[in-house]
């Protein structure tokens, strides 16, 4: 019901946490686990508790200049999830009207309907390469639409979406007095230096976004908004209801782990090159599927070239030991979304075990 509280958690998440794992998954879509060992830290550098706050200096202070903000732009939030929901929830009140992509990631669909939004969508279709067009939002865009959604790198294809592209539609925005929200967690798989962020185009962006997918630091929940300073505030005040404090020896060791991400990211950046070999050999030798094939990132959104993924799913996963998304959590049941981050020789012989399922498949 539009302007009440709709939907409770998320069917994906839920997925992920209880169905996903398997002896070969494929599902994961963040580098594997960086050891603490790697990360140089010293029982020294830690303690447990800190005085209160609004958010740890040398935290913020990293953060801000990573990105090229003001301290006073950066929240710092327990990874992007929480980002995410403390910035739709200060931006959103129930029955506003909210833009998101389609497809998109579930978790944000899912947080808008439970805080009551109404939700319209905005297609970004796989025969034009999963690319947001400013021209499909402003067909969709109204009066009444307070917030447009976007991930970027586009969640689950892995698309980039250039800065000219969301100029246009942070110009769109304006002209209805909109935000745009846009995830840049997979962003950072750009390795860029200086990080490469939207907020720079304009106020009306508000971007969200953590050190888990990356960099292999999912441990450490280090994720954080950007925003306007007015609106930062307003969103560290929110955050009151929610999680008052982060655990300080995260934020202690998510400090350690930002001045150290030069040589963590060549660590990734090694891995993904030879991972996305793997995944293009693979795309090569199957005539039954098909794919955008993005340059970066962690993830790939193959489509089978006749009917649905309900049956190969189930036989990679009770027959092969091995899971990759269903395209379903996506809203597209032809698909599925396959993880390329984790290490390397667990996905060679994932991608095996993908081949026999789909060659299964073909012969039954």
């Amino acid at each position: 019901m539009n302007g009440a509280r709709g939907v409770i958690g998320s069917e994906y998440m839920h997925w992920a946490k209880t169905r996903s794992s398997a002896r070969f998954n494929l599902a994961t879509s963040g580098l594997g686990n960086l050891p603490l060992s790697d990360l140089g830290a010293r029982i020294e550098d830690l303690e447990l508790t800190r005085a209160g706050g609004y958010g740890y200096e040398p935290l913020q202070q990293g953060l801000a200049q990573r990105l090229n903000v003001s301290v006073d732009s950066i929240v710092a939030a327990i990874g992007t999830s929480l980002a995410n929901h403390l910035a739709m929830a200060y931006l959103l009140k129930p029955g506003d009207e909210v833009l998101i992509e389609h497809p998109t990631y579930e978790p944000l669909l899912a947080l808008a309907k439970h805080l009551g939004a109404e939700v319209k969508r905005f297609e970004r279709r796989f025969e034009e390469g999963f690319r947001a067009l400013p021209d499909e939002i402003e067909g969709k865009i109204s009066p009444r639409t307070c917030l447009i959604v976007i991930t970027n790198l586009h969640n689950p294809s892995g698309v980039l979406t250039d800065d000219e592209t969301l100029r246009q539609v942070g110009a769109i925005a304006r002209s209805v007095n909109a935000r745009v929200l846009v995830d840049e967690v997979y962003l950072e798989t750009l390795f860029e230096k200086p990080v490469r962020t939207c907020f720079h185009l304009g106020n009306e962006f508000v971007v969200t976004s953590s050190l888990t997918k990356a960099f292999g630091l999912s441990g450490l929940r280090c994720g954080w908004i950007v925003a306007e300073p007015d609106v930062a505030q307003g969103i560290w005040r929110l955050n009151d209801l929610f999680g008052v404090m982060a655990a300080h020896p995260a934020e202690r060791l998510s400090a350690i782990a930002l001045q150290q991400l030069d040589q963590i990211s060549a660590r990734a950046r090694a891995l993904l090159l030879t991972n996305h070999g793997l995944v293009n050999q693979f795309l090569d030798s199957r005539d039954d599927l098909e794919a955008v094939r993005p340059k970066f990132g962690t993830i790939v959104f193959p489509r089978v070239r006749d009917g649905t993924t309900e049956g190969l799913i189930a036989s990679l996963r009770t027959k092969y030991e091995t899971s990759v998304v269903p395209g379903s959590f996506f809203e597209m049941p032809a698909h599925f979304r396959l993880g390329v981050a984790g290490d390397t020789e667990t996905l060679a012989a994932g991608l095996e075990r993908l081949s026999a399922a789909l060659d299964e498949v073909a012969n039954s």
